[in-house]
């Protein structure tokens, strides 16, 4: 069963962003996954209610749970979240598709 990663980003510095894109990409593809959304604000609306919108949102979807946790867990992975945390706050969620 698909399982999905949500992720809500909110940027306080982007001068981590370049050398994070590329090889967490790269790690996304190794394990499995593709993204189905990568959009900044300027590209989210609510429909209805008041949502916090993040500055950044991200969805990839992965064919199972052991994908996505094997590429959240992979050690080429560890250093790239450190480098996002440094100038980000991320709300990350694992989510099991129907």
């Amino acid at each position: 069963m698909a399982v999905y990663v949500v992720v809500h980003l909110d940027v306080r510095d982007a001068g981590w962003a370049a050398a994070y894109a590329g090889p967490t990409a790269a790690l996304v593809k190794k394990h499995g996954g593709r993204y189905l959304v990568r959009a900044g604000r300027s590209k989210m609306s609510a429909l209805e209610g008041t949502p916090r919108l993040s500055s950044v949102m991200v969805v990839v979807e992965f064919p199972d749970r052991a994908h996505a946790k094997a590429w959240y867990d992979d050690p080429d992975y560890q250093p790239l979240i450190g480098l996002r945390n440094a100038g980000s706050r991320a709300d990350i969620l694992m989510v099991d598709g129907v």
